[in-house]
This record gives C-alpha cells, sequence and structure tokens, in this order.
C-alpha cells in the first residue's frame, strides 16, 4: 500500500540505491569469475535483457519525438526572426556553460593535484584514439541527403535541421499547413503517452542498468591510485550540476533555483542509469515542459540540441584529466596550454557532436594539443563508467536549465507550473497544462 502511493521519483531512488547494493553483492559473489553462473545467468543473462530493452524503448521514441516536437514548435513561430533568436541564444548559452565548466575543472584540479600521488605501476595504457571530424565537416553534415536514413541512424543535427525546416514550410503554406500541425499534435500527444508508459517501468529498467554495471565494475578500481582523480571529477560534476547551473538559472532568471533542482532530481537519477543523453530526450522533454513549465516551442528544440551540443560534464572529465595525466608523466603545462585546453574542449562539444564515443575522442583532441601522450587515456578507462553516468546526469540538467532561461526570456515560461511542487506529476494535470501553454504567451 505505501508502494502505490510513493511517487514516480521515489520508485526511482528505490531502484537506485537497490540496484547499486544487488550490483555490489553480485561482485563479491562473482569475484572475478567470468565463467560463474551467477555472471551468465543473472547478470549477462537477466539484468542485461531487462536494462536493454529499457534502453532500447527509450531509444525508440527519440527520433520521432524529437522530429514531431520540433516540427509543431517551429511551425507555431509566425516571426522567423525568432527561432534565429532562439537557437542564438541556446548556442551561447550551451558553450558558454561549457566553458564556466572547463574552467572550473582545471582550476580545482591544478589545486587538488590528483596526480601527484598516483603510480604508474601495473597499469596499461593501451588507446587508439579515433579520429575526430573538423568543423567544417560537421556544419557540412548537418544538412541530411537523405532524411529517412538520417532518422534510421539517429543523427540528431541532420534530423533537427530537417525538422526545422518541414517547420517553416509548414507555417508559410497556409491551410495545409495547419491541417498537418493538428495531425502532428495528435501524434505528439501518443508519443508523450508512451513516454509516461514508460516511466512506470522506470524503476525496474534503472534497477537492472546500475545492478549489472556494479556487477561489473564493483568498487575495487575506486579505492586504488585513481581514486583521486575519481573524487576530484565527481566533486567538480556535483559543484556544477548543483551550484554553479542554479546560480546562473536564479541569475538570469530570478526563479527558485531549488524548485529546479526537486523537479530536476528524478530526471537526474534516470539519466545517471542509462548513461545516455538522447535516451534521456523524452524523459527531459516532458520535465521540462510538463514540471518546470516550458512552452513546447522552446523545449522542443533547445533539448534535442542541448543533447547534441552541450558537453558540460565531458568538459569537466577533460580538464581534470589533463591536469591528472600531466602531473602522472611530470609534464608541466603553461598558463597558454591551460587556455588552449578550455578553447579545444569549449569549441569541440559542437564540432564533434553526433559522433559516438564522443567523450574519449575529444579528450584525445585536447591531449593532442597540449603534447600529452594519448595514449595515457587507457589509464582512466577503467573508472570513467561511473563518472559517465554522472556527466549525463549533469548534461541534461543543464540542458533544462537552458531552456528554461531561454523560456524566461522570450516569455514562454508558466511560472504558475514552475512553481507547482504537484505540476505534471499525474495525466490530468499534464493536459490541463498542455492546453494552458498552447494558450500562453
Amino acid at each position: 500500500m505505501h508502494l502505490k502511493k510513493l511517487g514516480l521519483t521515489g520508485k526511482i531512488v528505490i531502484g537506485m540505491l537497490a540496484g547499486i547494493i544487488f550490483g555490489l553483492i553480485l561482485n563479491s559473489l562473482i569475484a572475478g569469475d567470468t565463467e560463474s553462473w551467477l555472471k551468465f545467468v543473472i547478470v549477462d543473462g537477466i539484468l542485461r535483457v531487462v536494462g536493454e530493452f529499457f534502453i532500447t524503448s527509450l531509444m525508440m521514441l527519440v527520433v520521432p519525438l524529437v522530429f514531431v516536437s520540433l516540427v509543431i514548435g517551429t511551425c507555431s513561430m509566425s516571426d522567423p526572426s525568432k527561432l534565429g533568436r532562439i537557437g542564438g541564444k541556446a548556442v551561447v548559452l550551451y558553450i558558454a556553460t561549457t566553458g564556466i565548466a572547463i574552467s572550473i575543472a582545471l582550476t580545482i584540479a591544478s589545486l587538488v593535484k590528483p596526480g601527484s600521488g598516483a603510480s604508474m605501476a601495473g597499469q596499461e595504457v593501451n588507446f587508439e584514439a579515433q579520429q575526430a571530424p573538423s568543423f567544417v565537416d560537421v556544419l557540412i553534415g548537418m544538412v541530411p541527403r537523405n532524411p529517412i536514413n538520417a532518422m534510421a541512424e539517429g543523427n540528431m543535427l541532420q534530423i533537427i535541421v530537417f525538422a526545422l525546416l518541414f517547420g517553416i514550410a509548414m507555417a508559410l503554406i497556409g491551410k495545409p499547413g495547419e491541417r498537418l500541425k493538428t495531425f502532428f499534435e495528435d501524434v505528439n500527444e501518443v508519443i508523450m503517452k508512451l513516454v509516461m508508459i514508460l516511466m512506470h517501468v522506470a524503476p525496474y529498467g534503472v534497477f537492472a542498468l546500475l545492478a549489472r554495471t556494479f556487477a561489473d565494475l564493483g568498487l575495487g578500481d575506486l579505492l586504488g591510485d585513481l581514486a583521486v582523480y575519481f573524487v576530484t571529477v565527481l566533486a567538480i560534476l556535483l559543484i556544477h550540476g548543483f551550484i554553479v547551473y542554479p546560480i546562473i538559472l536564479s541569475s538570469l532568471t530570478r526563479l527558485n533555483p531549488l524548485i529546479f533542482i526537486k523537479k530536476m532530481f528524478s530526471n537526474q537519477i534516470f539519466a545517471f542509469s542509462i548513461s545516455s543523453s538522447n535516451a534521456a530526450i523524452p524523459v527531459t522533454l516532458r520535465t521540462t515542459t510538463k514540471r518546470l513549465g516550458v512552452d513546447n516551442k522552446i523545449a522542443s528544440f533547445t533539448v534535442p540540441l542541448g543533447a547534441t551540443i552541450n558537453m558540460d560534464g565531458t568538459a569537466i572529465m577533460q580538464g581534470v584529466a589533463t591536469v591528472f595525466i600531466a602531473q602522472l608523466y611530470g609534464i608541466d603545462l603553461s598558463m597558454q596550454q591551460y587556455l588552449m585546453v578550455i578553447l579545444t574542449a569549449t569549441l569541440a562539444s559542437i564540432g564533434t557532436a553526433g559522433v559516438p564515443g564522443v567523450g574519449l575522442i575529444m579528450l584525445a583532441m585536447v591531449f593532442q594539443q597540449v603534447g600529452l601522450p594519448v595514449e595515457a587515456i587507457g589509464l582512466i578507462i577503467g573508472v570513467d563508467r561511473l563518472l559517465d553516468m554522472t556527466r549525463t546526469a549533469v548534461n541534461i540538467t543543464g540542458d533544462a536549465m537552458v531552456s528554461t532561461i531561454i523560456g524566461k526570456s522570450e516569455q514562454q515560461l508558466d511560472e504558475d507550473v514552475f512553481n507547482d511542487p504537484s505540476a505534471g506529476l499525474n495525466p490530468a494535470q499534464n493536459n490541463q497544462q498542455s492546453d494552458t501553454s498552447s494558450t500562453s504567451t
């Protein structure tokens, strides 16, 4: 009875904690035995099936949700210059927060010196860097040769560009566009209902994903030479997510940052569990519109864009990793090289958008710019999985924060919804809020 009264956030938290505990128990029972029946049946069997089924179900909704919601938002903007203004604000804010993130990371890491007491003994340093595309290639590749193929491959930048063009054409064509808009609005409601259905099984998916992760990793790697590096990155990620973001939000909007963090909490746990900003788009978009009150015309553009180019969490990892590896190899970096790290990592957040393994590719680019051995990335891969999960939670928080700021600046934020602690918690409210936001200005 008590579990039925428990909200979705509480159930997800319980799933997360139970998954971590269960995973650590499995890790101690398996104890490195890769042929153990526990690993074969539980970890690589049941937990893998449940976890990957949940992730795949989410990814199934990403492309149709982004395309449909972005088309609706774009065709609703009668003034084309407004779209350019919103896009400009979004890109500037995302780049600015990334620059702030890596600057903080470099400063704190230089003070903490995570690599000063580390040892390379027994560590393997095998890592082959993938070639990152140039910024020019990324710009050229933004326009899809085949929109259907772009959707099949999940190329978010190409999907965003095609959806924008399609929505603009709908806005300009008149009555046929209005009929299509009604159709897309109905499709959007169906997709959001699918998101809600999936969220009911989210606690079980979170449990399976975290249980399998901790069953494979355990905590052993975190207690060795990389402990200081791990704790340093984790601390800076938490500072950026729970201190820097709220300060920026409060400064630019005068909204209560505590309300923002509280409403984002379940979304952060969810993103932490699935470790994918793209897979989290349906939930982040729902939280931003239904819980925070940002109009869908804004959120449908800023959230997918942020999932593609907002790399604050990755920038923090890059900053600390640069200092860590430099100290580990006894290389002194000059102020000019530190500035180069900030510039490279900030610009690379756009330049490597949509590339698989983007975090390690970006880190390889940074190392090459300041003359650090790229193969040293192999030293930190062992603990990067857990940090990657935290980075995802930070990144989606940044996506929602930027969306809220832009919504406020464009007078497309329902502050009553933002300040209502129960907003968006049940379907009846969702429908009511959707009707309200569609009439708001």
